[in-house]
């Protein structure tokens, strides 16, 4: 199991979402390149430690070959802009060669996976396990550092069979999961999730994946083993083309209430 993303302390993740290269042709490849570093540069100086790089480009089959290029190139500038940060990976197709070969290239930290085990019905369709392909595909890039994120039954989507997320994220760990991730619809039911889970004895790290704020985040950190936020850290007036999309205030916030214990 990789152990980078645990090793030190409990990570605090922010998400990096790019627009959706499908639906915005008339954005340059610089465009992106500026918005991207501009907000990882945000992150960084907020003292948040780990940046998620998420791709938007929904489609139901493996990704394009477009969205892989971009989003290869887009990860190794952050991880050249700002070093110091650790890198993660997601790609919105339900393709984890894509996330792994974006990763092993950018020399990113983790990917994170939405339908590792089980079946799900989603938005575009329905998606079966991929946590087998994605444990293979690792092994073939010889990149076991790169730590998989597996969420358990995401919100975003339906389970299309009658497990219990306690079982569900046995079954993660046992295919290879090095962390899990759990959210539930609100704030107190991810926290209901997280109990459950540990109760049938499950010991890998779970980390938070939404519903994380600056007023909860100190509780939500005894409760897991890391958290993923974005939502809560964006600029209020952020229009449609805006570069700067998270405000550096809010993120500074965020990392103060980090460190105040629950």
């Amino acid at each position: 199991m990789s152990l980078t993303l645990f090793e030190k302390s409990k990570p605090v993740i922010a998400a990096l979402h790019l627009p959706d290269f499908a639906l915005n042709r008339h954005l340059s490849v610089s465009w992106y390149e500026d918005y991207a570093i501009t907000n990882a540069r945000i992150f960084a100086e907020a003292g948040i430690p780990w940046i998620k790089l998420q791709d938007q480009t929904r489609t139901q089959g493996a990704a394009a070959p477009d969205t892989l290029a971009r989003m290869a190139a887009l990860a190794r500038l952050i991880r050249a802009e700002v070093p110091g940060v650790g890198l993660g990976i997601i790609v919105e197709a339900h393709d984890p060669s894509a996330a792994l070969s974006v990763a092993d290239a950018a020399g990113a930290d983790f990917v994170r996976l939405k339908v590792f085990v089980g079946g799900a019905m989603t938005a575009q369709g329905p998606r079966s396990g991929l946590g087998a392909e994605a444990v293979a595909h690792r092994a073939a890039l010889g990149r076991a550092g790169i730590a998989l994120l597996a969420d358990v039954h995401d919100r975003t989507a339906v389970p299309m069979s009658g497990e219990s997320q306690p079982f569900a994220a046995e079954w993660a760990v046992k295919t290879g999961a090095d962390g899990l991730v759990v959210t539930g619809s609100s704030f107190a039911d991810t926290l209901q999730r997280i109990a459950a889970v540990r109760a049938a004895g499950v010991r890998r790290p779970v980390l938070i994946g939404g519903g994380v704020t600056e007023a909860n985040v100190a509780e939500a950190l005894t409760a897991s083993d890391g958290v993923v936020v974005s939502s809560a850290l964006m600029r209020r007036n952020a229009g449609p083309g805006d570069l700067k999309c998270w405000d550096p205030d809010l993120c500074r916030r965020f990392m103060d209430a980090v460190r105040v214990p629950a």
